[in-house]
């Protein structure tokens, strides 16, 4: 009965749901093959860019930078940026040139993106099949037939080159239809290929801003193809993980091959990808966009209850490889359950931590039940190290005084700057003051392209419409970058306002960043009497809340200088390449899948940080309540401003004059702005907090936060609602700690208006100068409610 199982040649008609599916697939091509392609157009255009293999550094260690250039030739020198935004309204851009030996000529050459993500397996004779095998898997591919936005051949697991006229390989191909491919040991290769075409899996995302076809229901399919040398028999299985009976995309069909002995080759296999190109130009092509989970190898063709049982669950237990992505999901590595061992690793960082076929929908935390996440998402775009080959590098002089420097890159035609951080030297300060750059959230906002525009950022969606949650500084991050003339100026290019504004008041003031407080934890931080945050803090890691708590008790003073800081709950992966973030009940650009919410990085839970108990106000007395981005608006003092705990901080000023109301480098006017925090006691902000200032006159370009609305509301804009607006907040800490919050990211942008002779930099000079004092801070009395809720 088996036999005639396998025999049977099954023709499946291509109804009107394929032709749906067909037709989606078309549309998702158009978007896949603009977003592909415009990256690396975008590059071209720019003429010269780069990027470092680390972006912060110490003196006496080497850093390295790899250069992509449409010239022949460019030059190289090190700058230290001390302004970095060109608007004339301003100081205008700062830069000095620092004399090493970087400086001079080098050879230009274009380098390519290596974008996609896949599985290598080390090549060994176990898998140079030369006779009958099998091929089984649980898939879910979401753009069936593209790759790369062309119509392409997808790998599904493949030991596969048309270039080595050899070996084997699944794939999904140019038409969606299960395929196989094989390299006949007397030349010659074939391609044999199922009747119907697989359905597009979508991730079921909330607020997915695409239209979903009609009547095209998502599914996972098992998957297998069998090769019977002796016969040359080839049967292909698809079938859908669905209860629902007339799935015209249910099949079992049967081929002849020509071929019946396979050369073998002595090429690593992969998986979601195939090899392409020889020699020194071959690399892995044909990205797979979509779910695979515990793909098998056996070393024969299996019979139809064999692939039933396999389908089941079940199955025969000799298997050739067996591999389980769901043994080894906080790394790259990936395990072979059989006695081979035929292990392998994860290459440009597959989305980790995803459901799998057998997910029930009863747990959300891949380590409780880790046989339901025994799925990897690969992606086309998936980018974690453009591994460029090295232009230059730089070892640190001694002598270099921490700061923010850049690698200036220049043409004929064009410029870039590659910024790096460089720290004091190991084990010591230079200042009592240090600048936390916020390394973390640069990355988050990282693109890669054209001015205001470019992909791979955390607000980025791959092409397949599923949401990026990782971030790598290794490529040139376009964003990152000073010159940048915008009205809004944001993340990197905002925070140079501050350092220009240190400049300009002489205050010394040391580099670090999120990375180094991440790794080094409060022994970084310690020794400082005062940390200053950039503009936009948003995105923060278990271990820099904890040293940052453990700083404020120990006797620290923090000064928040941006707003919606401490929101987003980001971890670090195990080589400190890319930063992973996972989406879900925030204010955010797209929000993650069911049972996705952890992260496969360090296994803890995702999302804000106010719903794992650590909201900002807990910390920095403020948080999160809305964002706007018309134009700003000034702060009034608030009764805290008058209490004698707070009179050093408005020493020299006015008592009835507004705050920040004149011209600013953010949204043209205005010291509140953008986004905005405020106190709230419920939320965490200590009893004793002082509200010293509150912003008012918002618009109705100002929203109040998403998490906060709990039913459909229009009334959520400035002018409505009564929590669209900025606390300036100050509060002490234990054993002579303080913090104080502008919770506005459009504060610093006004720091320089009148030649740094305003408010907003009064205030600014008059907190950081008795923060920066050795006196301890005295805990407040009566440290009762110091303000209005």
């Amino acid at each position: 009965m088996a036999a005639t199982r396998m025999r049977a040649c099954v023709v499946i008609p291509v109804t009107a749901l394929v032709l749906a599916a067909l037709t989606a697939a078309s549309a998702t091509a158009q978007v896949a093959q603009q977003r592909s392609t415009e990256v690396p157009e975008m590059l071209r255009e720019r003429g010269i860019v780069g990027y470092a293999d680390r972006l912060s550094v110490q003196p006496g260690e080497t850093i390295r930078f790899m250069v992509s250039s449409e010239a022949p030739e460019y030059r190289a020198d090190i700058v230290r940026l001390i302004h970095g935004d060109a608007n004339p309204n301003g100081p205008g851009f700062k830069e000095t040139l620092i004399e090493t030996p970087v400086s001079g000529d080098y050879a230009g050459r274009r380098q390519e993106l290596p974008f996609g993500s896949y599985v290598v397996v080390p090549d060994s004779p176990a898998l140079r099949l030369g006779g009958s095998f099998t091929i089984t898997a649980w898939i879910a591919p979401t753009t069936p037939g593209i790759s790369f936005g062309e119509r392409s051949a997808q790998g599904i697991v493949t030991k596969w080159s048309a270039d080595a006229a050899g070996g084997y390989g699944v794939f999904v191909d140019e038409e969606g239809r299960l395929s196989l491919r094989l390299g006949g040991d007397g030349g010659g290769a074939e391609t044999l290929s199922a009747e119907t075409p697989l359905r597009a899996w979508r991730s079921a995302i909330p607020g997915a801003a695409r239209p979903r076809p009609h009547g095209v229901p998502t599914v996972w399919y098992f998957v297998a193809v069998s090769y019977d040398a002796d016969t040359g028999r080839v049967v292909f299985v698809q079938r859908p993980q669905t209860g629902f009976p007339g799935d015209p995309t249910r099949a079992t069909v049967g081929r002849t091959a020509a071929v019946r002995a396979v050369a073998p080759n002595e090429l690593p296999l992969l998986m979601a990808a195939h090899w392409s190109g020889s020699g020194e130009a071959r690399r892995a092509a044909g990205h797979y966009n979509g779910k695979i989970d515990n793909p098998r190898i056996y070393d024969r063709a299996l019979d139809a209850d064999e692939i039933d049982a396999i389908e089941r669950g079940e199955g025969p237990d000799d298997a050739l490889a067996d591999w389980d992505f769901s043994a080894d999901i906080e790394s790259e590595a990936v395990s072979d359950r059989s006695s081979r061992g035929l292990h392998g690793r994860t290459v440009n960082a597959p989305t980790r931590a995803v459901t799998g076929h057998t997910w029930n929908a009863t747990v959300m935390d891949f380590k409780r039940a880790r046989d339901q996440y025994g799925a990897i998402y690969f992606h086309d775009d998936d980018l974690a190290d453009a591994a460029w080959d090295v232009g230059f590098e730089l070892q640190v002089p001694d002598n270099l005084a921490s700061g923010i420097y850049a690698a200036r890159l220049r043409t004929a035609a064009n410029e870039d700057h590659v910024p790096f951080f460089v720290r004091p030297p190991r084990g010591a300060t230079t200042a009592r003051i240090a600048f936390l750059v916020p390394t973390f959230s640069y990355l988050a906002y990282a693109r890669t392209g054209r001015e205001g525009e470019g992909q791979l950022s955390l607000y980025s969606t791959h092409a397949d419409g599923s949401g990026i949650t990782y971030s790598s500084a290794l490529r040139p991050i376009t964003n990152m970058r000073p010159k940048i003339t915008t009205r809004n100026p944001w993340q990197f290019m905002a925070d140079t306002h501050l350092i220009d504004w240190f400049d300009a008041k002489g205050f010394a003031v040391d580099i670090i960043t999120d990375h180094d407080l991440h790794l080094e934890g409060l022994s970084l931080v310690e020794p400082y009497n005062v940390i200053l945050t950039g503009t936009h803090p948003e995105y923060t890691s278990t271990e820099m809340l904890d040293a940052l708590e453990a700083y404020l008790s120990g006797g620290g003073r923090l000064m928040y200088m941006g707003g919606n800081g401490f929101y987003w709950i980001t971890s670090l992966d195990p080589t400190e390449r890319y930063i992973e973030v996972r989406r879900a009940h925030g204010t955010e650009a797209w929000q993650g899948a069911a049972g996705e919410h952890y992260h496969a990085t360090t296994g803890e839970f995702g999302g804000l940080w106010r719903f794992r108990g650590r909201a900002p106000q807990k910390l920095a007395g403020t948080g999160f309540t809305a964002q706007g981005f018309d134009r700003n608006s000034p702060f009034r003092r608030m009764p805290g401003s008058f209490d004698p705990r707070a009179a050093f901080i408005f020493e020299g000023l006015d008592e009835n004059a507004l705050i920040g109301e004149h011209p600013s480098l953010v949204l043209e006017v205005g010291a509140a702005g953008s986004e905005l925090d405020r106190v709230d006691y419920a939320l965490g902000s200590p009893a004793h907090t002082l509200v010293l200032a509150r912003s008012f006159g918002h618009s109705d370009a100002y929203q109040h936060v998403v998490e906060e609305v709990n039913t459909s509301d229009s009334r959520q804009g400035g002018t409505e609602n009564v929590l669209v607006y900025a606390d300036m907040a100050y509060l002490e800490y234990p054993n002579g700690g303080a913090v104080f919050s502008t919770s506005s990211i459009a504060w610093s942008g006004s720091l320089s208006y009148n030649g740094y002779d305003n408010d907003v930099s009064r205030i600014t000079e008059n907190v950081l100068r008795r923060f920066a004092d050795d006196q301890p801070i005295p805990w407040p009395g009566n440290a009762g409610a110091g303000g209005p809720p």
